[in-house]
């Protein structure tokens, strides 16, 4: 299966059939060219580590296709994740400050990931002030992305409250309308679903269960199924 994929990578940003606005994609074909020729493409499969918090940032890490798990913990064991999707850069503000890397990537699926290395990328950008303009614009919306965070966590009443409105925005991001309500892939554990609104496995495994009972969702193995956005959104403080 691997080899398959192996096979398929794209080396080329011109030859790709995806375009994400939040990478480099939407570049001029100067920049851009200049781009291809110091990036360094590679298959990954899900569970591969990219990084992990704490260590030197060596580079940026462009997330071709697949998805990806951020993850960040605290002293006394606690974690939070966001899940990034294709387009996105990762370590990019470690790179630019040259501190470590902040968080920790994974690969939650397979996918085709550019590297490009730390002093290689600061001199592009150096030398392209296109892309220099641009990376600022994602530095900024990266800031924006953890302040909606940080407001969901902080200022949501309870944990019902979080997993009401984490379940909302997939919706309103990837989910599909079906005869059996709004179809969700459901790619992440328990654990991980705590990891990202702040509270425990146990916590959301009850709380998903008592929203299947009253019909609110479905669950079908990895599926899972909107059956009642108008209750969803009732738990929500907008």
């Amino acid at each position: 299966m691997n080899f398959v994929y192996h096979a398929a990578i794209i080396k080329r940003c011109h030859s790709c059939k995806g375009y994400f606005p939040q990478s480099f994609c939407a570049m001029s074909p100067a920049p851009l060219q200049a781009f291809e020729q110091i990036v360094h493409s590679h298959f990954y499969p899900q569970g591969t580590l990219l990084f992990l918090e704490g260590q030197p940032s060596r580079g940026v890490f462009i997330l071709c296709s697949g998805r990806a798990k951020l993850s960040f913990s605290s002293g006394n064991g606690k974690s939070l994740m966001r899940v990034t999707d294709p387009g996105e850069i990762l370590g990019l503000s470690a790179v630019i400050s040259g501190a470590p890397y902040e968080v920790s990537a994974e690969m939650l699926h397979d996918g085709q990931v550019k590297f490009v290395q730390r002093e290689v990328f600061l001199q592009f950008l150096q030398e392209h002030g296109e892309a220099s303009l641009h990376v600022a614009k994602l530095l900024s919306r990266a800031y924006s992305t953890v302040c909606d965070q940080v407001r969901s966590l902080a200022l949501s009443d309870s944990v019902g409250e979080k997993l009401a409105k984490l379940l909302l925005d997939w919706c309103a991001s990837e989910g599909k309308e079906t005869e059996h309500g709004i179809h969700l892939k459901l790619s992440l554990t328990h654990g991980e679903i705590a990891q990202m609104i702040g509270a425990s496995r146990e916590t959301v495994t009850r709380l998903l269960g008592d929203l299947r009972n009253k019909r609110v969702i479905g669950l079908n193995g990895s599926s899972l199924y909107i059956q009642n956005k108008a209750a969803l959104e009732s738990i929500v403080n907008f």
